[in-house]
């Protein structure tokens, strides 16, 4: 009986052990996505233009990376805020720990390499190699053309300087550990010729990171089947807003949508076409999906990713997408 009773322990001090091992491999062998390229790019000013589309209507980086005010529909961002950072996902909404978005003006990336920041929005890896939370969807931005991430580090650096420390972002357990394994080595494509509708629409898709938001997941990971079909739940202060279906399904998705409707109501959020955004309270109809800064895409571009959404699974999923709570739920 002594015996088995060692055995037993033996076996299970060998199990802790190699447990032990991974999670010490995994926290700090991990993220390992290789050294940031040795790059130096020299922008001309179509590239530095090209960025700025990219990163206020396309990839919207300036959503993240900026103060929101929610007092106003869709949560337009704050003039002279432009890349300050601060923008807090916690649990609350839903997030496995609390996570800001990083101060990306020069003032907060100023000593950063051109590589270093290369690296950080296609592979999701800081400067000092830690991951960054894909809250910020660096997996989708690792599919995109070389150029077009050269062009958002171009434009990055001629953000006004604005002083802000941002807090550290804090994963929760086993976060803190699965997050090292999420960053990966980017797989770049060449942006598709215009003329090549579907797969351009397709690429602007990616690069939005339409399916983020708009597939449903489980415990960090998109639901089999739910490609775009909505249902992903975000908390706001008086009201759950949950993510549209927006495959072509007739009854519960873009099914009977036109073309030229999809892009209407996009381009109806546009301030450039005079919109101004409304006045909202807390428990009011709210979103946010950053409407207003994806209004500022071009209407070819809107058009292409209708093009190509049409050509995705339909899925029946209906989505309540607005619901108010009370406000101490």
């Amino acid at each position: 009986m002594k015996k088995a009773v060692k055995i037993i322990g033996i076996g299970l001090a060998v199990v802790l052990v190699g447990i032990a091992g991974v999670l010490t491999f995994v926290k700090l062998g991990l993220p390992n996505v290789g050294e940031a390229p040795e790059l130096k790019i020299n922008p001309s000013a179509a590239q530095i233009e090209r960025g700025r589309y990219l990163a206020n209507h396309v990839n919207v980086c300036m959503d993240c990376h900026s103060s929101r005010d929610w007092s106003k529909f869709s949560g337009p961002p704050v003039a002279g805020t432009f890349g300050k950072g601060g923008d807090r996902f916690g649990p609350e909404m839903g997030f496995p720990g609390t996570f800001y978005a990083r101060n990306i003006t020069p003032a907060g990336i100023g000593e950063w390499t051109d590589g270093e920041i290369f690296r950080a929005i296609s592979s999701g890896v800081k400067r000092d190699g830690s991951a960054i939370f894909p809250v910020m969807p660096h997996p989708a931005y690792g599919r995109m053309d070389q150029e077009d991430v050269k062009a958002l580090v171009a434009y990055v650096r001629t953000l006004k300087p604005i002083q802000n420390t941002v807090p550290a972002s804090e994963a929760d357990f086993p976060m803190n550990f699965i997050l090292n394994t999420i960053p990966q080595k980017p797989d770049f494509q060449k942006r598709p010729d215009t003329t090549n509708i579907v797969a351009y629409g397709k690429y602007l898709v990616n690069a939005s990171a339409c399916m983020d938001c708009h597939t449903k997941q489980e415990q960090g990971k998109p639901v089999e089947g739910m490609y775009m079909a909505g249902g992903r739940k975000f908390a706001m202060p008086g009201a759950v807003v949950t993510s549209a279906n927006i495959t072509p399904d007739a009854a519960t998705g873009l099914g009977n949508w036109t073309k030229t409707a999809f892009i209407a109501r996009f381009k109806s959020y546009d301030p450039a076409s005079g919109y101004t955004p409304h006045s909202v309270k807390p428990g009011e109809k709210q979103s946010l999906m950053p409407w207003i800064m994806y209004a500022g895409m071009t209407e070819q571009d809107l058009g292409a990713m209708y093009e190509y959404l049409k050509t995705i699974k339909p899925v029946r999923n209906e989505v309540e997408t607005f619901k108010a709570v009370a406000l101490n739920q």
